[in-house]
């Protein structure tokens, strides 16, 4: 799989715009009228305040306490960067802030402590501990980290987490305890040689200990080589803890037989001939961060029997941090949780292996392009498994109780689970796994504008994030200036510019455009002009002949005359049973609208077209497609002649036997609004539409463009479906980033 590669340029522009940073605040509550004031600030607010001055508890009731997370650093070891100081760590800390919101629906606001003092630290994080319902340390170095935490789990009576040490450390647990299923091998008995002897290090060899791996068998390393019991040099209390009488003085002593290699040190700290040393079946984590100890590829040169794990995306086995942070806190809150014992952690890890060892679901597999199944390659569940949200942090909170933790047990355990199912934006899932299926795809993707500045970003940016290959249609000249001026210079020699100057095959192409259109007006000198001199007929012609697997278009002309381009060369309209779907995206939830491209007024049998467009559409997204056929009147009523063709649609899917469920005509509310169904016990819908058919092609773009502007929903489309090729249309008011969506949605053959 191709690696994902941007610029400095681009990694500041993406903190920059539109608002720079990565999150901001908005409220719960109304706050529109005099009234709603009142309530939110004085008087109002002086009822609850009084009420927790008398009962501190119900600040979780009163208070956003108990869905809150504080992520705390002063910035003393940033990633794998060093000591950046507590301003240069803040764009981490807003990260990790937005990967609690993004994973498990936990608010998180990030807090850079601009202090190397543990005791000013701690005195800092205890003071504002009434504020948070858990406290998540980052990026603190060793062995401050080690004192810092224990003194604020000591003094603090809510969950303090260090993610460095203890995330790594429940993950990689995951991941053993199924590497050491598939070898065959019991925890108590096996030999763990540990290198690296920092924050993650000691917390993973601690946590394999508290699950029963034995103290003797484990023998940690640092840069000095064995920790032994009598050594001096470099010590300190927390790796005295770990050291064993041996004889052993190097990591390559200590590798010799040994069943398990947990790194969390240096790139190339292993050697083939450590690994071909190890025992039967060895278990290799490569922790190390970008590169690991030794590579996958490396490691199985010499040991085919190796289950090697690494933190890298792009190898099998990642030990991702974000597979346990999220959902220990997800769990933790919801039981008001005083701590995070290692009860707690060992449960989430027990529920990861046990996630990785089922079916797994077919979205996943086609988010991420293969088949996934439990084995040596997939011991650790992927990050964007869909169950986590609701299979993690029930195992975390039910240990949470069983072990005196929880301030307020969780009474239903079935409704809790329902309740996590809910919480999470489920689009979130659904662009993830359209762009993994994209990257897997490897698409050559045209981009037929390339005399635009946006399109030239887009192409950049597709070809840079591992999509595939990018075709550029302009002048190389044009096109090299307006990168360089977009400071995008050196991409120039990563895409392809094509034009028909430089192409071989434009005597083919001009051709088969004459044999399509000589019997519509056209003549020799007209395709000519089309052929060489139109750029959107130019892409569409290579599309046709194979030259390219997709094509982007449209950000520069208005869609009706690219539309009527496309049409020179392909069969893109109504009666060709072409159609234009697009997918607005708003608060969590997907709605496809059609015909927003095509159908100027479709009729009954129009209008199940669409409807069967947009069904193939929504399954290609991962939804299963619910269809409204809506209008100002619902089941008939009001009566109206212009409603009439909503009325019987439906009628025509009848006769069809399509396999998805569909409903009409009735108003938007009846079609999205679970309640207002109910007045309607007859209707066939089993949960609100996804798919809305509109009458007409102007009241499909008056939809989306006013929930575009009043409601900032997103806007992807329209997607044109029911075309031999995979071509889409952006709108003249495209960003880059949405050219980008259009080409991977293009790339995935979506329509």
């Amino acid at each position: 799989m191709a690696r994902q590669k941007y610029t400095r340029e681009e990694a500041l522009a993406f903190h920059l715009e539109p608002t720079p940073g990565k999150w901001e605040v908005q409220a719960t509550v109304p706050m529109t009228t005099q009234r709603d004031l009142s309530l939110a600030y004085s008087p109002g607010v002086a009822v609850p305040c009084e009420e927790i001055a008398q009962n501190p508890e119900l600040a979780y009731d009163y208070t956003n306490k108990g869905n809150l997370v504080a992520v705390i650093s002063n910035g003393t070891a940033v990633l794998g960067l060093g000591n950046l100081g507590a301003l240069g760590s803040k764009p981490v800390m807003e990260g990790k802030s937005v990967l609690f919101k993004r994973f498990a629906d936990v608010n998180s606001i990030d807090i850079e402590l601009d202090t190397e003092d543990p005791d000013a630290f701690c005195n800092a994080v205890k003071l504002m501990g009434p504020t948070f319902g858990g406290i998540n340390l980052e990026d603190i170095k060793a062995p401050e980290c080690f004192i810092i935490e224990q003194r604020l789990k000591e003094e603090m009576d809510i969950p303090v987490f260090h993610d460095d040490q203890h995330g790594t450390a429940v993950i990689c647990a995951a991941g053993l305890i199924n590497a050491l299923h598939i070898s065959g091998k019991k925890i108590e008995d096996v030999k763990i040689v540990l290198n690296g002897a920092g924050a993650a290090g000691i917390a993973c060899i601690e946590l394999l200990k508290s699950m029963g791996a034995r103290h003797e068998n484990c023998i940690v390393c640092d840069t000095k080589g064995v920790i032994y019991q009598g050594r001096t040099e470099g010590m300190n209390q927390w790796k005295s803890a770990h050291a064993i009488a041996t004889e052993l003085r190097s990591l390559e002593d200590a590798m010799k037989g040994a069943d398990v290699f947990l790194g969390v040190s240096v790139k190339g700290a292993v050697t083939p001939e450590m690994v071909a040393s190890m025992g039967d079946n060895p278990v290799i984590f490569a922790m190390a961060n970008p590169d690991p100890e030794i590579t996958p590829e490396e490691a199985h040169e010499v040991r085919v029997d190796a289950i090697v794990a690494t933190g890298r995306s792009d190898y099998p086995n990642q030990v991702n941090n974000v597979l346990g942070f999220p959902y220990l806190f997800r769990g933790a809150l919801d039981i008001n949780a005083r701590a995070i014992n290692d009860e707690m952690k060992i449960a989430c890890a027990e529920a990861l292996a046990a996630l990785a060892r089922e079916d797994v679901p077919d979205e996943v597999a086609m988010a991420y392009g293969k088949n996934l199944t439990f084995g040596r390659d997939y011991i650790i569940p992927t990050p964007f498994d869909p169950r986590l949200i609701y299979r993690i942090p029930p195992a975390v909170a039910k240990a949470g109780m069983d072990t005196g933790a929880a301030r307020r047990p969780i009474v239903d355990m079935d409704a809790y689970e329902i309740s996590l199912k809910t919480r999470l934006d489920p689009t979130a899932s659904i662009l993830r796994g359209i762009s993994a299926r994209a990257r897997a795809a490897q698409a050559r993707m045209i981009f037929a504008e390339g005399d635009d500045p946006r399109v030239l970003r887009a192409a950049v940016t597709y070809q840079r994030s591992g999509f595939g290959t990018a075709l550029v249609v302009g002048r190389e000249a044009d096109v090299k200036a307006k990168l360089e001026a977009a400071g995008l210079g050196d991409a120039v020699r990563e895409i392809e510019v094509v034009n028909a100057a430089n192409t071989s095959h434009l005597e083919t192409y001009k051709d088969f455009l004459y044999q399509r259109n000589q019997r519509s007006g056209m003549d020799r000198q007209d395709v000519h002009r089309l052929a060489a001199r139109d750029r959107h007929v130019f892409a569409a012609l290579m599309l046709a002949h194979g030259h390219g697997d997709g094509l982007v278009t449209g950000a520069t002309r208005k869609s009706a005359h690219v539309m009527e381009r496309i049409n020179t060369v392909f069969n893109a309209q109504a009666k060709d049973g072409a159609a234009g779907i697009t997918a607005l995206i708003h608060k969590g939830r997907i709605v496809l609208i059609g015909d927003t491209l095509v159908h100027e007024w479709p009729s009954e049998e129009d209008l199940a077209d669409i409807a069967e467009r947009a069904a193939g559409i929504a399954r290609h997204l991962g939804l299963e497609p619910r269809v409204a056929f809506v209008s100002f009147s619902t089941f008939g009523y009001p009566v109206s002649e212009r409603a009439e063709k909503m009325h019987v649609a439906p009628r025509v899917l009848d006769r069809r036997n399509v396999d998805f469920e569909y409903e009409g005509e009735m108003t938007v509310d009846v079609a999205l609004n679970p309640k207002t169904q109910t007045n309607y016990p007859f209707q066939r819908l089993t949960g609100p539409a996804n798919i809305l058919v509109v009458p007409a092609r102007h009241s499909a773009s008056i939809s989306t463009k006013l929930m575009q502007e009043m409601a900032g929903a997103t806007v992807i489309g329209p997607i044109l479906a029911g075309v031999d090729k995979s071509i889409q249309i952006c709108s003249s008011a495209s960003t880059a980033n949405d050219i980008l969506n259009m080409a991977v949605l293009a790339a995935c053959k979506v329509g």
